[in-house]
């Protein structure tokens, strides 16, 4: 299956196609792909195929699996305009961020720079670093937004990496890939993004944008399985970060294992170490198909469009039911995450309320998340603003 796009495409998308690939939308209103989003039913296909093939053939169809795995090394590259060699598929996104962490060349007085929400994973890692006498500074933010020229003003001579998350988890706020990283190269550093709530909605192209590393788990707008993601690395940086987690799978002649010498492979696969969630890669693989077939590309997206559609009605619904908003209402900004709350009444109360209606978000930092995507629809949202009202009455 593959949707034609074109301009506006959006608009001229049957999004009921993609709703009818969506098992949870027969039961709930969904709202919680920030957190952990639904497989799709292609993926469950997939993985209940393997589950059969695996229990009554072991691993007769290992070699089938295996090429499921490389398709999704080169479904992600395409996705982001890299090359398939410059792809390492990891189980999270914290893996991903301690390739490079763990990686780098440090020396003492070097400092990373980072802003001051980051989700945990994009901090501890970086946080780490100060037993080598690495600085770690981290920039204030307004109300999610993170501002290039704060980033600039922490940066100096000693700056090795700017780390930005593409999409803010708790806010929403989605910053400029393109300008974060000219700061960090305008300095003479690198630029690590965690990809993991933007990706599988909006369009990247890290070489257009400059990206150096990125990383993104699969499990969250990508609507895959835990446990499998990507990260990628401009391939003149290969040599630039110390493998640590090395194994047979990290060397050229992976196959020939009496043969036991350290010839690292010239391509991202030199840091996956040894055997993957071939389950979880399969899955994924199949997600990123129909998120491919319905327009996602490096450098347009339909399902992008479709996003910020719904997620600007759920803003507009809950605003008009009393709710306060606490996501960005620039589109340049803008992403599925709106976060809100109801005054007087407490998020994780409201979110258990919720869940009661057969509607699921998250509660974070004190104020509810709900966070929708394309198949999402405006039953969907008056499910949601319907136990909203009920609360503020």
């Amino acid at each position: 299956m593959r949707i034609e796009t074109s301009q506006n495409a959006s608009e001229k998308i049957d999004w009921n196609q993609f709703r009818d690939w969506m098992p949870v939308a027969e039961n709930w209103a969904y709202f919680d792909h920030a957190a952990v989003g639904p497989i799709t039913q292609q993926a469950h296909e997939k993985i209940t195929e393997w589950a059969r093939q695996a229990a009554a053939e072991g691993d007769v169809n290992w070699l089938s699996w295996h090429a499921q795995q490389e398709e999704l090394r080169t479904l992600s590259a395409e996705l982001i305009n890299a090359s398939a060699d410059e792809i390492a598929l990891i189980p999270n996104t914290t893996f991903g961020i301690n390739i490079v962490a763990q990686g780098f060349p440090w020396q003492s007085g070097d400092n990373v720079v980072l802003p001051d929400n980051e989700f945990p994973s994009n901090a501890y890692p970086w946080l780490a670093l100060e037993s080598q006498g690495v600085e770690i500074r981290r920039v204030a933010t307004d109300a999610g937004k993170v501002c290039p020229n704060r980033i600039a003003d922490a940066c100096d001579e000693q700056t090795r990496i700017v780390s930005c998350s593409w999409v803010g988890f708790a806010s929403g706020y989605r910053i400029d890939p393109a300008a974060i990283a000219q700061v960090a190269h305008d300095h003479g550093a690198l630029f690590f993004m965690d990809a993991i709530q933007g990706m599988g909605v909006f369009p990247v192209d890290v070489k257009a944008a400059g990206i150096d590393f990125l990383a993104a788990d699969g499990h969250k707008w990508m609507l895959g399985p835990e446990g499998a993601g990507v990260f990628y690395i401009r391939h003149e940086l290969l040599d630039v970060l110390r493998p640590v987690m090395v194994g047979w799978k990290s060397v050229i002649h992976e196959w020939d294992f009496k043969k036991i010498e350290l010839d690292l492979k010239q391509t991202a696969c030199r840091f996956e170490g040894g055997s993957q969630n071939m389950v979880g890669c399969i899955g994924l693989n199949g997600s990123l198909q129909l998120l491919r077939d319905f327009g996602l590309t490096a450098s347009e997206s339909p399902i992008a469009d479709r996003v910020l559609e719904i997620s600007g009605l759920l803003h507009t619904e809950l605003e008009q039911v009393g709710a306060k908003i606490h996501s960005p209402r620039e589109d340049e900004s803008r992403t599925g995450i709106v976060t809100f709350e109801i005054p007087g009444c407490d998020a994780a109360d409201l979110r258990m309320k919720l869940m009661d209606a057969g509607v699921v978000t998250s509660a974070r930092n004190g104020r509810v998340r709900a966070a929708a995507h394309c198949y999402n629809n405006a039953d969907d949202i008056k499910r949601l603003t319907q136990v909203v009202q009920e609360v503020r009455s």
